[in-house]
Order: C-alpha cells, then structure tokens, then sequence
C-alpha cells in the first residue's frame, strides 16, 4: 500500500466581501466590491470573477497550502509572455504576507471571452479547425521563448536545471516511473516501460534549444469570443510551465483528442506550423508515454484512483 498521503488541492475558502474589499483596496482604493463569483475549472487553485462598480472586473486566484509557491511561478511565467500577441493576464496584485487571507493569492485582469470548452459543442468542424488554428499559432508563439537550461519552472526559473533535454527527459521518466512504483504501480509494467524508453531515448536529442512550454494547453485553458465565429481571446494558467522540448507541449495539448477529433488535431498542427524534425510523429508517441505516466502519478497522488486502470491499460499499450 502506498505511503503517500492524497494531496489536498482547490482550498474551499470561507472568503467574505469584506475581505475581498480590503485585498481590492490595494491596487484601487476607492472601486466598491459589487459580487463574487467562483470560476470553474482546474484542480489546484480557486478562481473568484470578482465584479466591481466603477471599475473593471478582476479575478482574485488562491493557492492551496501544499503549493503556495506556485503563486510565484505564475508571475514569473507572465513575465516572460509580455510580449506574447494573444491576451494573457496582467498581475495587479501578488501576496503572499498572508495579512487578508491565511493563503497565497494573486490579483489578475480578467480577460474577455467564455472558455472554449463550453463552445466547442455548438462549433462546426470548419470552426474547430479555424480556432485550434489559432491556437497552434499561438503556442508557437509561446514556444518561440528560449530558456537557459531545461528542466522544470519553479518560483523564480527553472528548478534543476538540466544541460540537455535528454538528460530532463530521462531523469524525468526515472523520476516517474519510482513514483509510479511507490503508489502501488505494477513493477513489471515498469520494467517494460524503462526498457521501451531506453529503445527511443535518442529522440531526446532533437531538441536542442530549451523553449518555454505551457504544458496544459486545452480548451478549458483557452477563451474564445462569445458569440459568432469563434477567435481567440486569451490564454490561461500557466501553473504547468516548464523549460523543454516543445514537441513535449504539442503531445500534452493532443493528449485528450480522440479520432473524433481530427479538425482539432489538424488545425492546431497546421496553426503550428512546420515542426521541421524527421522523426516528430515518434517523438510526439514518446511523450504521449511520458504524458500518460505523468497522469496516472497525479490522479494517484489527488487520490482519483477509479482513473488508474483506464491509464494503466495506455501504459500497458506503450510498453
């Protein structure tokens, strides 16, 4: 039986007008708190529209206890799509004195549109494919940041730097794979997995420039306009960062599509552009592993274990 403890994610905050008032206060003294309303979407962190009289709406995003310093990776990300052409949110306020509220929380603009999930249904496969068009276009764009080293971001840049993707992908699959042990994975599955890496290792080398990936680029992270032809209005949470491989990036946001899916599928890749690396289809199946693996340790760790045999039964493909 495992020994890790389910981690405990999405704070249930008791938070009262007055203290959003007083966290409003900071950044506009005189704008009078009208409603609070809480987001939906995302595992982490609590998201609150918070509606203000005489002055724009903001959103009010709150940490939990276990991953207070997340709060400073996103702000530290932001930063570095300043110049990013598609919408991102502006940081009004980051705080962490915990003076108003016993957690970590940033004060953000609120961006125009609806999330595109919510739009997908009603869409065509012309407008789908138009829309994830956009979208590869603008993790292109994303991408395009060159990074110092590879590796996971953490507060201030990356955490463990890595002088090579191969030696961030392989370290990451080790790391993954004894976690995967740990919580009650199959060793023997394990075993397969390793050596089927071990096989396509060399794909790693292809990327040789560390690039800024969003690695949770979906349709729940993506607003679109709200009515009519759908376009791209903005992009979300960017709580996942890392410093990699952008192939790692593509393979994450076609991790869920099914072959139902193709306009999404083609329209994102065509958005994206030529990836210009022979063996891209490969590598993309490779991270798909690593993205499956990544999963089934994050859904056993928030304690969703109804999802592990699903991911378990991917694995067992992969390997």
């Amino acid at each position: 039986m495992s020994s890790y403890p389910p981690l405990q994610l999405k704070p249930r905050l008791a938070i009262s007008v007055d203290q959003v008032q007083a966290i409003i206060r900071r950044i506009s003294p005189h704008a009078s708190v009208l409603g609070i309303a809480e987001l939906h979407g995302g595992e982490i962190s609590t998201v609150l529209e918070i509606a203000l009289a005489d002055a724009p709406a903001c959103i009010l995003k709150v940490y939990p206890e276990s991953l207070q310093w997340k709060m400073v990776k996103e702000v530290y990300v932001l930063g570095l799509l300043r110049d990013l052409g598609a919408a991102i949110p502006k940081i009004l306020l980051a705080d962490d004195t915990r003076s108003v509220i016993d957690l970590n929380y940033v004060l953000m603009t609120r961006l125009d549109g609806t999330v595109l999930g919510r739009r997908e249904a009603t869409l065509s496969e012309a407008e789908l494919t138009a829309i994830y068009a956009e979208m590869g276009a603008t993790l292109r764009a994303i991408n395009d940041v060159a990074l110092d080293s590879f590796g996971y971001i953490g507060p201030n840049g990356v955490w463990t730097a890595h002088p090579s993707n191969h030696a961030y992908m392989s370290a990451q699959f080790e790391r993954k794979l004894t976690e995967f042990c740990a919580r009650d994975g199959d060793p023997a599955l394990a075993a397969r997995l390793r050596d089927s890496v071990a096989e396509r290792e060399h794909l790693f080398a292809a990327a040789i420039t560390p690039r800024l990936c969003h690695y949770d680029f979906h349709a729940g992270n993506v607003l679109v306009t709200s009515q009519g032809e759908p376009h791209l209005t903005g992009i979300v949470d960017f709580e996942n960062a890392t410093s990699g491989d952008p192939l790692m990036d593509i393979a994450k946001a076609l991790y869920y599509f099914t072959p139902k899916d193709a306009p999404k599928r083609d329209g994102l890749l065509a958005g994206y552009g030529p990836i210009g690396r022979p063996d891209w289809q490969e590598t993309l199946a490779l991270y798909r592993t690593y993205c499956t693996l990544e999963l089934w340790c994050w859904m056993a760790q928030i304690g969703k274990h109804e999802a592990l045999a699903g991911l378990t039964a991917e694995l067992t493909d992969a390997g």
